[in-house]
């Protein structure tokens, strides 16, 4: 009897399982579902707002144009300030990245032992953990007054400490997915470097580095695009003054910060003013969207290379 027992239990198990694995299966795709209504919602929205901001503002004005005041009396909607102050943080912010990340990824790839990597590389990440809102404050509280040691011109407000603040903020994003790519090369590629005598160093920067190039470049493309869409570290500690330079040392505004200041309430909603976060928002989302594009085309290339 027990013997009989056993086997019908297992069935009946079978069963449940078999009758859950539906349930499961729709569970799973409702979160699916759910991400790309979501991304849908996101789309139309910034869709229509936009077709009512350009119904009233040409096109090419918006794209060309050098002065960007849409809450004046007198308003302008020319995007090409708000969209150089962007450009110009992050490239500071990349100019700290990239270098740091790439260096500190061959680093933990090449040369630190496993136990040193397994203790540096979590403390490393834990950077990406803080709130952005805390970088703010640091670039504007200590940064800032430290490079006005350094260069007495430079504003209260500027693009140079948000973009050192920045690059420190994604420089864990560099670091760690370029030290993926380069821990997924293949052993074989530096043993033969090294039998033909190759020391440690041209391993890794004539073999390691080129062979990992499209996962290290997918990397540098994420972090641009991290970088272009944050938000609270140029809205604390960059200014709010929409200029058309490559100074980092005045004020300046990015997009980001632009649609937290029209964001705040004070513009009514419907308003053309009130449209322009949407414009800016939907040139936003353009850009990081072909630069996420690009990094995923790159990761499955490199994949596919080394699959």
């Amino acid at each position: 009897m027990i013997g009989e027992a056993q086997p019908a239990a297992a069935r009946r198990r079978r069963i449940g399982a078999m009758g859950a694995e539906p349930a499961i299966e729709w569970a799973l795709f409702l979160c699916a579902l759910l991400s790309v209504a979501t991304t849908i919602g996101i789309i139309v929205v910034l869709a229509s707002e936009t077709w009512a901001f350009f119904g009233r503002v040409a096109l090419t004005e918006f794209l060309t144009g050098t002065e960007w005041t849409p809450l004046f009396a007198a308003p302008r909607f020319g995007v090409l300030p708000v969209v150089a102050g962007t450009a110009l943080v992050s490239s500071i912010a990349m100019a700290v990245a990239l270098p740091a990340g790439l260096l500190s990824a061959i680093y933990l790839s090449e040369y630190a032992s496993a136990p040193l990597r397994r203790t540096v590389k979590p403390v490393l990440e834990v950077l990406a953990g803080i709130p952005t809102v805390v970088y703010g404050y640091f670039a504007l509280l200590f940064v800032t007054p430290l490079l006005q040691r350094v260069i007495p011109e430079l504003s209260g407000f500027n693009a140079l400490g948000p973009g050192i603040v920045m690059g420190i903020m994604i420089l864990p994003l560099v670091s760690s997915l370029a030290e993926d790519a380069m821990r997924g090369v293949p052993v074989g590629l530096r043993e033969g470097s090294y039998a033909l005598g190759a020391t440690k160093m041209q391993t890794s920067l004539r073999v390691v580095v080129p062979a990992a190039f499209s996962g290290i470049t997918a990397a540098f493309i994420l972090a641009v695009s991290r970088a272009l869409g944050e938000t609270m570290i140029v809205a604390i500690a960059a200014g709010q003054q929409p200029r058309l330079t490559l100074d980092p040392t005045v004020p300046i505004e990015t997009m980001t910060a632009y649609i937290v200041q029209v964001s705040l309430g004070d513009t009514p909603q419907g308003t053309l003013e009130y449209r322009t976060i949407f414009a800016v928002g939907t040139l936003l989302f353009a850009g990081t969207f072909i630069l996420n594009l690009a990094s995923a085309w790159l990761r499955e290339r490199y994949r596919e290379e080394y699959a």
